[in-house]
Formats: C-alpha cells, sequence, structure tokens
C-alpha cells in the first residue's frame, strides 16, 4: 500500500470524520466543480430527509458483552468484503481529482471494499477494471436496443462482473441549482471557473493542468459502446437524454444478455422491487440518487423496510445521505446487506486524492468498529431491528 507523504498525512490529520470532508471538499474545488458535486434537486427536500431519517430510529445497546473479536467482514453476492460499505457511483469525478475513477478504484481495492464504476465517468472502463476487484459497472441505458445490447458485450468484454443499472433517470433533474454554482452542461470556460482555479492552485494544477497535459479534454468514455463526446461539446446533452420510453421490457432485455451479477439501483417503491425480483435482479439499492433527482422523494431509509419485506431474501443495498458508522448500523438493522457512500468520497478525493479515500475508508472502518462495540455486538449480520427503537417527536 502507498503511504501519504508528510505533508499529506498532516491535512489528512485535520478530517476526522465524513462531516470534516463536506468542508474539505468546498475548500478543494472551483466552486462551479463543487456545486455539481454537492447539488440537491430544487429546494433540497429529499436531501433534508436522507438526513432527518436517521432521527427516527435510537439505538437500545447491550452491556457487559464480550466484544474483544470484532469483525467488519460482510458477504455479499458471493463474495467477501472487509466491511458493510463500499463506495456509490459517480459521474465525472475525474474532475475533483486527476484520473479520480482510478484513484477511487485502487483505495477500495486497498481497502478490500467494492466501488461501483460509474457509466458517466471519464476514464475508460477498460483501465478501472484492471485495478484488483473493480467488478461493479453501474449504467443508465442507451435508448435503443442495439444501443443497450452493445454497451452490455463492451461491460462483459471489459471484465466487469457486477452490472448497477440506475432506473431512476427518465430525464435529467431540474438544472437551476448548478446553474446558480456556475456549472454548465456542456461545462464551458468562464470567468467564474478561471477565478476559482486561480484561488485552488493544487486543483488547476494537480487535476486541471494534468488532465489537459497527458490525456487531453476529457470524453464521456462510458455511457456507449463507443466513446462518448467531450464534456465541453454543445451537443453534451444527448448523451442523456432520450430515455423516457425505457419500461421493464428493457430491463428483461438486460437480464437476458446480461450473465453476470445484476443489481437494481433507484428502487423506493415495493411494487417496483417484486417486479424488479421476478425479472431475475440478482439485488436492488434503495436509492433517490442523494437527492438529486425528484425533490420531495421519501428518504431511502424511509423506503427500505418496506422494500425489503417484499423482496424475502434477495440482497438489498441502500445509498443516499449517509455520514456516520451510526447510520450504516440502522441501515443493517433495517435489513440492508451494504449501504454505499457517494459525496464524501468524491470531496476526499479532491483533497488528497487516492490517500484522501483511502483516510475516509480508515475513519469508516473506525467509526463503526467503535459503535459496534459500544452497542454490545462484534459482526455485522448481528445487526437487527432489536437493536432500534422508533424515536419519539
Amino acid at each position: 500500500m502507498n503511504h501519504p507523504s508528510r505533508a499529506v498525512a498532516r491535512r489528512l490529520a485535520r478530517i476526522r470524520n465524513f462531516s470534516d470532508l463536506e468542508w474539505a471538499g468546498r475548500r478543494s474545488l472551483p466552486r462551479p466543480i463543487h456545486g455539481y458535486v454537492a447539488n440537491a434537486a430544487e429546494d433540497g427536500r429529499t436531501h433534508a430527509a436522507n438526513r432527518a431519517a436517521f432521527d427516527d430510529y435510537g439505538f437500545l445497546p447491550r452491556t457487559l458483552r464480550d466484544v474483544s473479536g470484532i469483525s467488519l467482514e460482510t458477504e455479499l453476492l458471493g463474495r467477501h468484503y472487509a466491511a458493510p460499505f463500499g463506495i456509490a457511483p459517480m459521474g465525472i469525478s475525474a474532475l475533483s481529482g486527476y484520473r479520480g475513477d482510478l484513484a477511487l478504484a485502487r483505495a477500495a481495492s486497498a481497502a478490500k471494499v467494492p466501488m461501483i464504476m460509474s457509466g458517466s465517468s471519464l476514464v475508460p472502463m477498460e483501465e478501472v477494471v484492471e485495478v484488483p476487484g473493480s467488478d461493479w459497472f453501474q449504467a443508465y441505458l442507451p435508448g435503443d436496443r442495439e444501443g443497450i445490447e452493445a454497451l452490455l458485450e463492451r461491460v462483459e468484454r471489459a471484465g466487469f462482473r457486477h452490472l448497477v443499472i440506475t432506473v431512476d433517470y427518465a430525464v435529467p433533474p431540474n438544472p437551476d441549482n448548478n446553474r446558480r454554482s456556475g456549472f454548465s452542461s456542456p461545462i464551458r470556460p468562464s470567468l467564474r471557473l478561471a477565478v476559482d482555479g486561480l484561488l485552488r492552485p493544487r486543483w488547476l494544477y494537480h487535476t486541471f493542468y494534468k488532465t489537459l497535459r497527458h490525456h487531453g479534454i476529457p470524453h464521456f468514455e462510458n455511457n456507449f459502446a463507443q466513446r462518448g463526446i467531450p464534456v465541453i461539446s454543445r451537443h453534451v446533452n444527448r448523451d442523456f437524454s432520450g430515455r423516457m420510453h425505457l419500461d421493464w421490457e428493457y430491463l428483461a432485455l438486460v437480464r437476458e444478455r446480461w450473465k453476470g451479477a445484476l443489481i437494481v439501483k433507484g428502487i423506493l417503491h415495493p411494487e417496483d422491487a417484486s417486479r424488479a425480483k421476478t425479472l431475475g435482479a440478482d439485488a436492488l439499492i434503495v436509492s433517490n440518487h442523494g437527492g438529486r433527482q425528484l425533490d420531495g422523494t421519501i428518504a431511502s431509509l424511509r423506503a427500505l423496510p418496506a422494500i425489503v419485506e417484499s423482496v424475502g431474501e434477495l440482497p438489498v443495498m441502500i445509498d443516499s445521505g449517509f455520514r456516520r458508522g451510526t447510520d450504516v448500523l440502522k441501515a443493517l438493522a433495517l435489513g440492508a446487506r451494504f449501504v454505499f457512500f457517494g459525496r464524501p468520497f468524491n470531496y476526499a478525493l479532491a483533497y488528497a486524492g487516492q490517500a484522501g479515500v483511502a483516510h475516509a475508508i480508515e475513519l469508516m472502518n473506525a467509526e463503526i468498529t467503535r459503535d459496534m462495540a459500544l452497542l454490545g455486538i462484534t459482526h455485522p449480520r448481528q445487526m437487527t431491528s432489536e437493536w432500534l427503537c422508533p424515536s419519539r417527536r
């Protein structure tokens, strides 16, 4: 494992939890890029609901239990991971840190946790899959059968074994908040971006300059079977449209063509969960896209119990709004098998690259281990609803 330099280690010593990463991201990124990462749809009600949902439950810890042998190891879809959490798919993370998808994948690999590569990424999937253990890929389905089949063939040929289909993206979300922060699609050079870049020389050199020097203008590399168009192209929005007609028949097509593990992400309704199971999904991810899509949506944590009940033993994972080890444990108690974090790892990447991501993983491992000891359990599978009680309001 690569150890950070003394200077990076000193910077990372300031980061003690995932809340500190919010500060680190704001400090490290130009305002438009930070605005894109932090963006919540419209008035931020879904985003706020995700955080508020964790207050619905309190813990009922047990005392005088031998907790000297704690293990976070978790089995998921036939694989063993070192912890019950991983890194969620995040588009254009290579604008937050140099070759961001590779940095995320390498840190996850070293820690033995999964990283889901985003289809809206700027590094070719064939490079990322070479990192040991990097076999999760998330796709937004193209709008036609031929495009879907060609993309699936490319993903399989690259060597991915877990395919995550995100289904809550019929249309792009309201762009108002992105525009206020100065972020646009396509990305346009502007005075604001130039000034913000000069004010953040570390990002300007280590991400912007190194990317342009070694790789040229970033492209959307993985939305289709072929390379996508540059992020600055005026036609970029064509790659993110044309999905309004997609329905369950297209998911059935994916199941027919894809022989690996199929995970459906963006499920919030129990009937949708049951239908995905019937069509042959191997697992689900309960998600409202981190509050980035439809505002006023139910919090992922509040949707979780009904979905778990509707699909029986089918593995159910979850993301959106998670920031603490106690958040992870509450989700496990409500039936989730695994939890994914998005924005915090993006901020860690922006602040200190691969070393920042590794540090964030270590922080979450430490939090969950400490919280389990205080609860009186030694393994994530022991975390059931008996350890929770509804909070009175």
